[in-house]
Protein backbone atom coordinates (compact mmCIF):
# COMPACT_ATOMS: atom_id res chain seq x y z
CA UNK A 1 0.00 0.00 0.00
CA UNK A 2 2.93 2.34 0.56
CA UNK A 3 4.04 1.72 -3.03
CA UNK A 4 0.51 2.24 -4.34
CA UNK A 5 0.13 5.53 -2.47
CA UNK A 6 3.52 6.72 -3.77
CA UNK A 7 2.37 6.12 -7.36
CA UNK A 8 -1.04 7.66 -6.68
CA UNK A 9 0.56 10.87 -5.40
CA UNK A 10 1.69 11.49 -8.97
CA UNK A 11 -1.08 9.64 -10.84
CA UNK A 12 -4.06 10.05 -8.49
CA UNK A 13 -6.52 7.76 -10.27
CA UNK A 14 -4.38 5.37 -12.26
CA UNK A 15 -6.29 2.10 -12.62
CA UNK A 16 -5.64 -1.18 -10.81
CA UNK A 17 -4.29 -3.11 -13.82
CA UNK A 18 -1.73 -0.40 -14.53
CA UNK A 19 -0.78 -0.27 -10.84
CA UNK A 20 -0.20 -4.00 -10.86
CA UNK A 21 2.03 -3.69 -13.93
CA UNK A 22 3.96 -0.74 -12.47
CA UNK A 23 4.58 -2.70 -9.25
CA UNK A 24 6.05 -5.67 -11.13
CA UNK A 25 9.69 -4.80 -10.39
CA UNK A 26 8.88 -4.14 -6.71
CA UNK A 27 7.09 -7.49 -6.39
CA UNK A 28 10.02 -9.31 -7.97
CA UNK A 29 12.53 -7.57 -5.72
CA UNK A 30 10.58 -8.26 -2.53
CA UNK A 31 9.37 -11.74 -3.46
CA UNK A 32 5.70 -10.78 -3.28
CA UNK A 33 3.38 -12.98 -5.35
CA UNK A 34 -0.04 -11.48 -6.02
CA UNK A 35 -2.57 -11.99 -8.79
CA UNK A 36 -5.00 -9.44 -10.16
CA UNK A 37 -8.04 -10.52 -8.11
CA UNK A 38 -6.16 -10.49 -4.82
CA UNK A 39 -4.60 -7.13 -5.68
CA UNK A 40 -8.01 -5.62 -6.47
CA UNK A 41 -9.41 -7.01 -3.21
CA UNK A 42 -6.56 -5.31 -1.36
CA UNK A 43 -7.26 -1.99 -3.09
CA UNK A 44 -10.96 -2.36 -2.27
CA UNK A 45 -10.30 -2.99 1.44
CA UNK A 46 -8.19 0.17 1.61
CA UNK A 47 -10.67 2.29 -0.35
CA UNK A 48 -8.28 2.73 -3.27
CA UNK A 49 -10.41 1.60 -6.21
CA UNK A 50 -11.00 4.33 -8.79
CA UNK A 51 -14.45 5.96 -8.37
CA UNK A 52 -16.96 6.10 -11.23
CA UNK A 53 -16.84 9.33 -13.22
CA UNK A 54 -20.00 11.43 -13.19
CA UNK A 55 -21.69 12.52 -16.41
CA UNK A 56 -20.33 15.73 -17.97
CA UNK A 57 -21.87 18.65 -19.84
CA UNK A 58 -22.35 19.21 -23.55
CA UNK A 59 -19.52 20.78 -25.59
CA UNK A 60 -20.48 19.77 -29.16
CA UNK A 61 -22.84 21.91 -31.24
CA UNK A 62 -23.19 20.68 -34.84
CA UNK A 63 -21.83 22.70 -37.74
CA UNK A 64 -22.74 22.54 -41.41
CA UNK A 65 -19.64 21.75 -43.49
CA UNK A 66 -19.00 18.09 -42.63
CA UNK A 67 -16.35 15.69 -43.94
CA UNK A 68 -16.50 11.96 -44.60
CA UNK A 69 -15.21 9.42 -42.07
CA UNK A 70 -11.70 8.46 -43.29
CA UNK A 71 -10.46 6.30 -40.42
CA UNK A 72 -12.26 3.02 -41.25
CA UNK A 73 -10.26 2.75 -44.49
CA UNK A 74 -6.98 4.01 -42.99
CA UNK A 75 -3.97 2.00 -41.80
CA UNK A 76 -1.90 3.94 -39.27
CA UNK A 77 1.67 2.68 -38.78
CA UNK A 78 3.49 5.72 -37.36
CA UNK A 79 3.04 8.99 -35.47
CA UNK A 80 1.93 12.07 -37.42
CA UNK A 81 -0.27 10.06 -39.79
CA UNK A 82 -3.52 10.86 -38.00
CA UNK A 83 -4.63 13.07 -35.11
CA UNK A 84 -7.93 13.22 -33.22
CA UNK A 85 -9.37 16.42 -31.79
CA UNK A 86 -12.02 17.17 -29.21
CA UNK A 87 -13.12 19.73 -26.61
CA UNK A 88 -14.07 19.17 -22.97
CA UNK A 89 -15.08 21.54 -20.20
CA UNK A 90 -13.21 22.51 -17.02
CA UNK A 91 -15.30 23.81 -14.12
CA UNK A 92 -14.05 26.78 -12.05
CA UNK A 93 -15.53 29.22 -9.54
CA UNK A 94 -15.05 31.84 -12.28
CA UNK A 95 -17.17 29.89 -14.77
CA UNK A 96 -16.60 27.14 -17.33
CA UNK A 97 -13.38 27.00 -19.35
CA UNK A 98 -12.94 24.77 -22.37
CA UNK A 99 -9.98 22.51 -23.05
CA UNK A 100 -9.28 21.81 -26.73
CA UNK A 101 -7.01 18.81 -27.35
CA UNK A 102 -5.20 17.39 -30.37
CA UNK A 103 -3.87 13.85 -29.86
CA UNK A 104 -1.62 11.78 -32.12
CA UNK A 105 -3.67 8.69 -32.91
CA UNK A 106 -0.84 6.15 -33.13
CA UNK A 107 1.05 7.06 -29.95
CA UNK A 108 -1.88 8.62 -28.00
CA UNK A 109 0.38 11.60 -27.21
CA UNK A 110 -1.30 14.98 -26.71
CA UNK A 111 0.57 17.26 -29.12
CA UNK A 112 -1.59 20.39 -28.97
CA UNK A 113 -3.92 21.98 -26.44
CA UNK A 114 -5.54 25.26 -25.44
CA UNK A 115 -7.64 26.37 -22.47
CA UNK A 116 -10.14 29.08 -23.37
CA UNK A 117 -13.13 30.77 -21.75
CA UNK A 118 -15.19 30.33 -24.91
CA UNK A 119 -16.51 27.46 -27.02
CA UNK A 120 -15.95 29.50 -30.18
CA UNK A 121 -13.49 28.62 -32.93
CA UNK A 122 -10.30 30.11 -31.54
CA UNK A 123 -9.49 27.60 -28.77
CA UNK A 124 -9.64 24.63 -31.15
CA UNK A 125 -7.73 26.65 -33.78
CA UNK A 126 -4.90 27.51 -31.39
CA UNK A 127 -4.66 23.89 -30.18
CA UNK A 128 -4.23 22.74 -33.78
CA UNK A 129 -1.65 25.44 -34.47
CA UNK A 130 0.35 24.18 -31.50
CA UNK A 131 0.08 20.61 -32.77
CA UNK A 132 1.43 21.71 -36.15
CA UNK A 133 4.31 23.52 -34.44
CA UNK A 134 5.07 20.42 -32.37
CA UNK A 135 5.21 18.20 -35.46
CA UNK A 136 7.38 20.60 -37.42
CA UNK A 137 9.84 21.11 -34.57
CA UNK A 138 10.39 17.35 -34.65
CA UNK A 139 11.01 17.54 -38.42
CA UNK A 140 7.76 15.71 -39.05
CA UNK A 141 5.46 16.22 -42.02
CA UNK A 142 1.72 16.85 -42.09
CA UNK A 143 1.16 16.16 -45.79
CA UNK A 144 -1.55 13.54 -46.15
CA UNK A 145 -2.29 13.43 -42.41
CA UNK A 146 -5.85 12.70 -41.29
CA UNK A 147 -7.50 15.05 -38.80
CA UNK A 148 -10.49 13.32 -37.18
CA UNK A 149 -13.05 15.09 -35.00
CA UNK A 150 -16.74 15.29 -34.27
CA UNK A 151 -18.92 17.60 -36.37
CA UNK A 152 -18.77 20.49 -33.90
CA UNK A 153 -19.01 23.99 -35.34
CA UNK A 154 -15.36 24.69 -34.44
CA UNK A 155 -14.12 21.87 -36.70
CA UNK A 156 -16.56 22.56 -39.56
CA UNK A 157 -15.75 26.29 -39.74
CA UNK A 158 -14.12 27.53 -42.93
CA UNK A 159 -11.16 28.98 -40.99
CA UNK A 160 -10.33 25.67 -39.29
CA UNK A 161 -10.72 23.67 -42.50
CA UNK A 162 -8.51 26.22 -44.29
CA UNK A 163 -5.81 25.69 -41.64
CA UNK A 164 -5.91 21.94 -42.28
CA UNK A 165 -5.88 22.35 -46.05
CA UNK A 166 -2.90 24.70 -45.90
CA UNK A 167 -0.94 22.04 -43.97
CA UNK A 168 -1.94 19.29 -46.43
CA UNK A 169 -4.19 17.60 -43.85
CA UNK A 170 -7.39 15.72 -44.74
CA UNK A 171 -10.46 16.37 -42.59
CA UNK A 172 -12.42 13.39 -41.25
CA UNK A 173 -15.57 13.40 -39.13
CA UNK A 174 -17.77 10.76 -37.55
CA UNK A 175 -21.51 10.30 -37.81
CA UNK A 176 -23.83 12.74 -36.09
CA UNK A 177 -24.50 11.74 -32.48
CA UNK A 178 -22.07 8.78 -32.48
CA UNK A 179 -19.39 9.29 -29.81
CA UNK A 180 -17.77 5.96 -30.74
CA UNK A 181 -16.65 7.47 -34.05
CA UNK A 182 -14.22 9.63 -32.05
CA UNK A 183 -13.54 7.07 -29.32
CA UNK A 184 -9.81 7.76 -28.84
CA UNK A 185 -10.37 11.48 -28.29
CA UNK A 186 -13.24 10.74 -25.89
CA UNK A 187 -11.01 8.28 -24.05
CA UNK A 188 -8.26 10.90 -23.64
CA UNK A 189 -10.82 13.33 -22.20
CA UNK A 190 -11.99 10.65 -19.78
CA UNK A 191 -8.46 9.82 -18.62
CA UNK A 192 -7.65 13.47 -17.91
CA UNK A 193 -10.91 13.94 -16.00
CA UNK A 194 -10.99 10.64 -14.11
CA UNK A 195 -7.33 9.91 -13.40
CA UNK A 196 -5.86 13.40 -13.17
CA UNK A 197 -8.73 15.06 -11.24
CA UNK A 198 -9.70 17.57 -13.93
CA UNK A 199 -13.34 16.81 -13.08
CA UNK A 200 -12.92 18.86 -9.88
CA UNK A 201 -14.18 22.42 -9.54
CA UNK A 202 -11.18 24.76 -9.41
CA UNK A 203 -11.16 28.04 -7.44
CA UNK A 204 -9.67 30.11 -10.28
CA UNK A 205 -8.90 29.84 -13.98
CA UNK A 206 -5.21 30.08 -13.11
CA UNK A 207 -5.39 27.03 -10.84
CA UNK A 208 -7.26 25.16 -13.57
CA UNK A 209 -4.52 26.12 -16.03
CA UNK A 210 -1.83 24.74 -13.74
CA UNK A 211 -3.78 21.52 -13.19
CA UNK A 212 -4.30 21.02 -16.94
CA UNK A 213 -0.62 21.62 -17.72
CA UNK A 214 0.42 19.18 -15.01
CA UNK A 215 -2.12 16.55 -16.12
CA UNK A 216 -1.01 16.67 -19.75
CA UNK A 217 2.66 16.41 -18.78
CA UNK A 218 2.00 13.37 -16.60
CA UNK A 219 -0.36 11.80 -19.17
CA UNK A 220 2.29 12.08 -21.89
CA UNK A 221 5.35 11.08 -19.88
CA UNK A 222 4.36 9.05 -16.81
CA UNK A 223 1.11 7.16 -17.34
CA UNK A 224 1.50 3.67 -18.88
CA UNK A 225 -1.14 2.84 -21.50
CA UNK A 226 -2.62 -0.62 -21.87
CA UNK A 227 -3.06 -0.03 -25.62
CA UNK A 228 0.67 0.80 -25.86
CA UNK A 229 1.81 -2.34 -24.07
CA UNK A 230 2.24 -0.26 -20.89
CA UNK A 231 4.57 2.27 -22.50
CA UNK A 232 3.92 6.02 -22.27
CA UNK A 233 2.72 8.10 -25.24
CA UNK A 234 5.95 10.12 -25.26
CA UNK A 235 8.03 6.93 -25.47
CA UNK A 236 6.03 5.49 -28.36
CA UNK A 237 5.93 8.82 -30.23
CA UNK A 238 9.71 9.25 -29.98
CA UNK A 239 10.67 5.61 -30.65
CA UNK A 240 8.35 5.14 -33.59
CA UNK A 241 9.53 8.40 -35.18
CA UNK A 242 13.08 7.11 -34.90
CA UNK A 243 12.06 3.75 -36.33
CA UNK A 244 10.33 5.46 -39.23
CA UNK A 245 13.42 7.54 -40.07
CA UNK A 246 15.60 4.44 -39.91
CA UNK A 247 13.26 2.63 -42.31
CA UNK A 248 13.59 5.50 -44.79
CA UNK A 249 17.39 5.49 -44.45
CA UNK A 250 17.55 1.69 -44.96
CA UNK A 251 14.95 0.78 -47.60
CA UNK A 252 16.18 -2.82 -47.76
CA UNK A 253 15.35 -3.44 -44.09
CA UNK A 254 12.62 -5.95 -43.37
CA UNK A 255 9.17 -4.40 -43.38
CA UNK A 256 7.13 -4.59 -40.16
CA UNK A 257 4.71 -7.48 -39.96
CA UNK A 258 1.11 -6.29 -40.38
CA UNK A 259 -1.17 -6.86 -37.41
CA UNK A 260 -4.87 -6.71 -36.83
CA UNK A 261 -4.46 -3.29 -35.16
CA UNK A 262 -5.31 -2.10 -31.66
CA UNK A 263 -2.46 -2.83 -29.22
CA UNK A 264 0.81 -1.07 -29.93
CA UNK A 265 4.12 -1.74 -28.22
CA UNK A 266 6.94 0.79 -27.81
CA UNK A 267 9.40 -1.27 -29.86
CA UNK A 268 7.10 -2.91 -32.40
CA UNK A 269 5.52 -1.09 -35.34
CA UNK A 270 1.99 -2.43 -35.60
CA UNK A 271 -0.54 -0.83 -37.93
CA UNK A 272 -3.89 0.38 -36.69
CA UNK A 273 -6.46 -0.63 -39.27
CA UNK A 274 -9.90 0.80 -39.85
CA UNK A 275 -11.49 -1.94 -37.72
CA UNK A 276 -9.55 -0.62 -34.72
CA UNK A 277 -11.43 2.67 -34.65
CA UNK A 278 -14.88 1.49 -33.56
CA UNK A 279 -13.67 1.59 -30.16
CA UNK A 280 -17.52 30.99 -39.04
CA UNK A 281 -15.71 33.93 -39.34
CA UNK A 282 -12.84 34.43 -36.96
CA UNK A 283 -13.38 37.61 -34.90
CA UNK A 284 -10.61 40.18 -34.76
CA UNK A 285 -10.31 39.95 -30.97
CA UNK A 286 -9.51 36.50 -29.57
CA UNK A 287 -10.99 35.40 -26.23
CA UNK A 288 -8.79 34.85 -23.21
CA UNK A 289 -6.53 31.82 -23.45
CA UNK A 290 -4.35 29.84 -21.08
CA UNK A 291 -1.59 27.59 -22.32
CA UNK A 292 1.82 26.12 -21.37
CA UNK A 293 4.56 24.46 -23.44
CA UNK A 294 3.81 20.78 -24.02
CA UNK A 295 7.15 19.28 -23.12
CA UNK A 296 8.65 21.42 -20.37
CA UNK A 297 5.89 22.31 -17.96
CA UNK A 298 5.36 20.30 -14.78
CA UNK A 299 3.57 22.49 -12.25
Amino acid sequence: MEQVRAIRRELPRVGGRKLLKMLGAFFEKTGIRMGRNRFFDLLRRHGLLVPVKRKGTRTTFPGGDRSEHLLPSATITDPNQAVVADITYIDTEEGFWYLALVTDLYSRKIIGWDLSNSLSLEGAYRAMERALTHIRKGNGTTKGMIHHSDHGSQYTSWAYLALLKQAGIRSSMGAVGNAYDNAVAERVNGILKLEFLLDHRFPTARSAQQAVANAIFLYNTRRPHLSLDYATPAEVYARQQTAGKAAVAEPQAKAPTPSRGGAVGPDVRQPLTGASFRVFWAPAALPATLAFPLETTHV
